[in-house]
Formats: structure tokens, sequence, C-alpha cells
């Protein structure tokens, strides 16, 4: 769809109505002849410029206006690491899309400004997505975020530099770290085998907050306890940076992980730079384009004989109440979650779909994505239902790099920042 030629049309059916639903909401409005407007953000899920999500999402809206000639969807996708930003902004303008695809819902839930899920996706859609990817989406038990689609995570490694640092195979498999002391002792047998990086670490603003969860949880710790009380400076976290501080020490990782992206880091992978790090689905194609050997395993545990845990990613489809448009929504929400525009989205991306036919699909047809998809149902999930997770996202995203070397201090500051932000 030509963005420029509908803000045109939009303007012009403004400027035409004396009365018009067409105001500073954002979110369009009638025109004389009965065609709704409605505005539609959504993230991008290319990288580096490459392979964006404009594409797929022109597919969809132009079936969907064909389908339902009433209704006009005004898109804008937006590059991942400024949507939050940019939504922010329109939303202290009071410039509400109706529709937005990509970071959380908690905060504008709170605020009273979206509709429920019930209001705006078809109790059929809603029966079909994964359990606890919906149970995500609720906040005091009230469902406003549908989960769009997902992803889990895996401790994925360069077998060619493994077997280089003379480490154990099973087969044409590494035999992966089971405990942080088997991390230990394969990244310094890496480092003096010369692997440039042998631990990747990003602990950058792009994806700090869930780098930190993934080790964290696999101490016994996290953002917050079984109630949802903020425990960020619990021992079980301080001690958590206090071992990733010594091996950033110990030149085992990169020189600076907070300021290392996630994307950088997986280009570095997927070059040959880096032994071994938390991986996830999106990399599978580098992988595969570098022709690299790999191993993908369980995360490993701080202790011997825990239990590996994995994090769960889920990103949002929400709908704002401002423009009175919950018919126009619910009609495309219900027409983007049909079984073929979620395979199409999830195969182009190597994302995990949030649907059941979905998942079935998916698993037959890229088979590389089943052991991800088997973790998803168990995966654990930062607190995107607190209203609060928004503000400590951000500052985790920023500051937790500093936790390398003063892990008490930054994790309390962060403490305080969330139980703030919760009051």
């Amino acid at each position: 769809m030509n963005r420029r030629l509908l803000a045109v049309s939009a303007l012009a059916a403004c400027s035409a109505l004396v009365l018009t639903a067409c105001s500073s909401s954002g979110g369009g409005g009638t025109s004389a002849d009965g065609v709704t407007t409605i505005k539609f953000v959504a993230a991008d899920y290319g990288s580096n410029g490459q392979n964006p999500s404009q594409a797929y999402w022109d597919g969809v809206v132009k079936a969907f206006e064909t389908a339902n000639p009433k209704v006009k969807v005004d898109l804008q996708v937006i590059n991942w690491n400024d949507i939050s930003t940019k939504l922010a902004t329109m939303v202290q303008n009071k410039q509400y899309p109706d529709i937005v695809e990509g970071p959380g819902y908690a905060s504008f839930a709170q605020s009273g400004l979206l509709y429920t899920v019930n209001d705006v996706l078809d109790s059929s859609v809603q029966s079909n997505l994964i359990p606890a990817l919906a149970k995500a989406g609720q906040q005091n038990g009230t469902a406003y975020g549908v989960p769009f689609v997902s992803s889990s995570r895996a401790f994925l490694i360069n077998n060619a530099l493994w077997k280089k640092a003379g480490l154990p195979m099973n087969g044409n498999q590494a035999v992966a770290p089971k405990t942080w002391a088997d991390v230990e002792t394969a990244a310094t047998k890496m480092k003096a085998a010369g692997v440039s990086i042998p631990l990747g670490l990003p602990l950058g603003s792009e994806e700090a907050q869930a780098e930190s969860f993934m080790w964290e949880m696999n101490n016994g710790g996290g953002y917050v306890d079984a109630s949802g009380k903020w425990v960020i400076n619990s021992a079980a976290n301080v001690a958590t940076f206090k071992q990733l501080g010594k091996w950033v020490d110990a030149g085992l990782t990169e020189k600076d992980p907070g300021s290392v992206k996630r994307t950088d880091l997986y280009a570095d992978f997927a070059s040959g730079k880096v032994g071994m790090l938390n991986g996830m689905p999106i990399q599978l194609d580098d992988i595969k384009k570098n022709n690299l050997d790999v191993t993908w395993a369980s995360l490993p545990t701080a202790q011997a004989g825990g239990t590996p845990q994995t994090l769960g990613v889920g990103d949002w489809i929400y709908g704002f109440k401002s423009g009175g448009h919950a018919a126009q929504i619910k009609a495309f929400l219900d027409f983007a979650f049909q079984k073929d525009n979620q395979v199409k989205f999830d195969e182009e991306y190597n994302l995990l779909p949030v649907t059941n036919d979905a998942v079935t699909q998916v698993s037959s047809d890229v088979p590389a994505l089943v052991p991800f998809l088997k973790a998803l149902p168990a995966a654990q999930f930062v607190p995107v239902s607190n209203p609060a997770w928004d503000t400590v996202n951000a500052q985790v995203k920023t500051q937790i790099g500093g936790a390398l070397k003063d892990p008490q201090g930054v994790l309390t500051t962060l403490q305080t920042a969330a139980t703030s932000a919760g009051q």
C-alpha cells in the first residue's frame, strides 16, 4: 500500500467533511462513502535494512482491503529499535494508532487506553492461541495484548571452534556445557586456542534485558518473584553478575559487553569469531548461508543438577480505544491471524507461531524450529504485564552493563526504579 497516497486521501476527507471522525486522535476516520480508515503501526523485523517487514504487511493489507472494501488500513512500519520511542511520542501527543504490533502493552492497558482482547478478537482465534502466550497478554486477569509472534532461546556452539579447542564431541555434535563451570572451562580452552570471543555476552542496548534474564533465571533469579514482587537486586542476581563480571575480566567474552548489541554479536558468530552464546531461531538463515556446523543445547545452569530454564519472547498486537474502531480492528486481527498469514510471517523471519494450527504447519515446514517450538510452552517471560516493565526494560538496556563491575550498586538502582515506577 502507498502510505503517502493514503495520508493525502485521509487529509482530503477531513477537509471535505463538516462532521468527521478524523481528528487529533490519529486513528483515521470514516469518509462520506462509509469507508473507515484505521491506523496500523507495526515493527520492522528486518535486519540491518535487509528483508524489511513492509512487504509482508503490504501484502496482508492489500488482501484484507480487497476482502473488506469498507475498511482502509494506513500502515506505518517502524524500525524495531525505534518503535517504542516513537509510539510513546504518539501516545503523549494523543495521536493514537488503532492497532499496534510490536512492543509491550502493559502501560497503555493500565492507563485505560486499550480494548480488551474480547473486544477485538474472535473467540475462535483466542482458543487457537498457545495458552502460555495468551496468559502473558493478561493484566490483572484481563487480556489486552494478543501474542503475534514468539521465540525461545537455546545455547549455541560453533562446532569448528569447539573442536579447535580440543573440547569433547559426541559424534558430530559438541558435548555442550551443562553448568557455568563447564562454560568457564570451555571458554578458557577456546581462548587458549585463539578464539576471538569464546563466550558472546550481548549486554548492549538492543536486548540486554533478555540476555540478563537468561543468566539470572538459570541461577534461581529473575526480575520478579512468584508473587510478582520486584527482586532485581536479589542475592541470586547479584551472584549472577559477579560471575559474568569474572568472565569478562578473564577475557572470556567481548571486552565491553555493555556496548555490544545482539545483532552485531550474531554477525560475529556467523563469521566464525564467536565460540558460544545464547542463541535464537533468527540465526538459522545465517548459519545455513555460512555453512556453519553448530550444536544447539539447553541453557547451562549455575549449579550441577539444575533444571535448565529458557526465555520465551512474545511480541504483541493490541488495539487503542480512542478511534472507536473496535469492529474494524477485530476484522483486521481476525484476518491477520489466519493460518496462512501466520505461517508466512513466521517462516520469513524464523520466528515461532502463536497459534496451534500454525505450529503444526511450521513444525512440518521447518524442522530446525521444532526444538524451539517444544521449549516454548514451558518458557519463562519477562514481566511484560507489569505496567512498570516499560520503565524497567528501558533502564536495564542502558544500565545493566555496569553491573559487571558493580553488581550490588547497579541492581539496587534498578530495583529502586522498578518499585518507584510501580507506585
